[in-house]
């Protein structure tokens, strides 16, 4: 029987330094988290349109997307929330190996969770808070969970009955409560160009 030991990883005809070079860019992975209904999902589609127009290779993973697909299987205990991350980080690093910027637009509420991504990404990891506050979050309620976390009918709700660890050294913080998007678009851009993710435009 095949273990996993027995399994290798093929070698690339294409080594990542040739596609950052032909794109431009350098890959690396962006990890907007914050409390639900923080903005995290906007932001990241207004990001990814705005790298699209540039040219830029990105692609975004988020957690709702990829809950009901990839990660479909799993629930929501803290097994599962942390395979979840894992997995994640696993599919963003071979998109970073292939020189795509990627952003991810997830809750991972706990400082643990995020290290999942940290060990895996490495240098390549960045981490932007979504900085809204709860009740800005559960006025917006999008989707109806606060309200039916406040019921008592979503249990486990990260900000209402499970925690939200702030990060204790994020990259970039953005007050995405008070803010508009285009405003935290224009400092993350501004941001990824003194980072070197991007070229300064």
């Amino acid at each position: 029987m095949l273990r996993p030991s027995d399994v290798l990883a093929p070698s690339a005809s294409i080594v990542r330094t040739q596609r950052e070079a032909r794109n431009g860019h350098r890959g690396a992975a962006i990890l907007l988290t914050g409390l639900p209904a923080a903005g995290k999902s906007t932001l990241a589609q207004a990001l990814h349109a705005q790298l699209f127009g540039r040219g830029v290779q990105s692609v975004v993973l988020d957690g709702d997307g990829l809950r009901v697909g990839l990660n479909r299987d799993l629930g929501f205990t803290d097994s599962d929330r942390r395979e979840n991350i894992r997995r994640a980080s696993e599919l963003a690093a071979l998109l970073v190996e292939n020189g795509q910027i990627v952003i991810l637009a997830m809750i991972a509420p706990l400082a643990e969770l995020r290290e999942v991504f940290a060990a895996r990404l490495g240098e390549d990891y960045r981490e932007v808070w979504c900085n809204a506050a709860l009740a800005v979050c559960e006025q917006r309620d999008p989707k109806g969970h606060y309200a039916r976390a406040r019921r008592g009918d979503l249990p486990g709700f990260t900000g209402v009955s499970a925690p939200y660890e702030p990060p204790a050294e994020a990259a970039l913080v953005l007050d995405t409560g008070a803010l508009s998007v285009e405003a935290c678009l224009d400092r993350l851009l501004t941001w990824l160009g003194e980072s070197a993710v991007l070229p300064k435009a």
